[in-house]
């Protein structure tokens, strides 16, 4: 009984290698690009940010309303107005609990937050609205506006208390230059909810 042997020279086996690495660092390639995951990389531009804070735990609705030059309103009824963009309405601790794999999980902040995703040129209002008073005590809020670029910079950081539901209360107001620095700061109070029972 004869076997058959092949015979291959040193050549093809250097050559049969090569292309077997090429092709495993091609893969290799593949799984390092991962487009998939790039898909939920999203670039949020902000030259401002404004937060406002009030205490954890407490079951109080208070409302960020902010008014642009061009006289466009943000609040929880509009949340994209210009370049404004509420991005957060906080509730109290109504909207606190989420559901994370069938458990419920419990984030006390009680915050809101706007972006200016732009500068226009002029004056921006900011006010807060005691929505609902559930405590039936004053709230003290704090509300700090950032500069967002070059670097992040605190301009304006004040604290105020709303005394009672539906009062509305002007915190700010600053004027912007087209090159996004701040020329004027006041607080001459201006309504801005269609509602307000009781401004001041």
């Amino acid at each position: 009984m004869r076997h058959s042997s092949y015979y291959t020279d040193a050549f093809t086996d250097l050559l049969f290698n090569a292309l077997l690495g090429f092709t495993l660092l091609f893969f290799i390639s593949i799984l390092f690009m991962n487009p998939i995951a790039r898909l939920g990389n999203a670039t949020l531009k902000a030259e401002f940010i404004i937060s406002v804070i009030w205490p954890e735990h407490r079951r109080d609705d208070i409302d960020v309303w902010v008014e642009d030059p061009n006289g466009e309103i943000v609040s929880y009824l509009r949340k994209d107005a210009g370049w404004l963009h509420l991005d957060r309405d906080d509730q109290g601790v109504v909207n606190d609990t989420i559901l994370i794999d069938g458990r419920e999980v419990v984030h006390p902040i009680n915050q809101e937050l706007v972006t200016l995703r732009g500068v226009v040129g002029g004056e921006y209002v900011v006010n807060l609205y005691n929505y609902a008073n559930r405590s039936g005590a004053p709230v003290p809020v704090t509300v700090r506006i950032e500069k967002v670029n070059p670097s992040l910079q605190t301009v304006f950081v004040d604290q105020v208390v709303l005394e009672r539901e539906n009062q509305e209360l002007t915190v700010v107001r600053f004027t912007l230059a087209g090159d996004g620095s701040m020329v004027r700061m006041n607080r001459l109070p201006k309504v801005l909810t269609p509602y307000a029972l009781d401004a001041s």
